[in-house]
């Protein structure tokens, strides 16, 4: 149905532009108005423009009402249609062994460096000096 209706859609979208087109503007008749002749229309000066003009506005609502049809069919939610067929009862696997967790990172110990001073060591490294 929403392929139909979009061909629809398409083919009137091309014949409007087609008569748009083929559609002289008012100021190309002001010319002619005037005596010079510039009237250069097909079916006489205005016989063309109310055939042309009611067929527009036909596919103008014709157009606007596929429109309106598309944007509410696009709009309703599709069901899907499960793999599993009704009735028949999916078939379960045995579950994998369950991971291991990992174990907390233990806290590792500060480096003893040599030269770092002691909390008994009086030499005064490390310490402010006297006010």
């Amino acid at each position: 149905m929403n392929t139909i209706l979009l061909v629809v859609h398409i083919a009137i979208a091309a014949g409007l532009i087609g008569l748009v087109l083929l559609q002289q503007g008012k100021g190309a008749d002001m010319g002619a108005a005037f005596g010079s002749g510039a009237s250069q229309t097909v079916f006489g000066a205005r016989g063309s423009g109310s055939f042309l003009t009611r067929t527009t506005g036909v596919l103008a609502t014709l157009f606007f009402i596929t429109s309106l049809t598309l944007a509410y069919f696009s709009g309703k939610a599709e069901t899907s249609h499960s793999v599993i067929k009704i009735g028949e009862a999916p078939k379960v696997s045995a579950p994998a062994e369950p991971a291991k967790k990992a174990e907390a990172p233990k806290k590792a110990e500060a480096p003893k460096n040599a030269n770092a001073p002691k909390a008994s060591d009086k030499s005064g490294v490390g310490e402010l000096p006297p006010e």
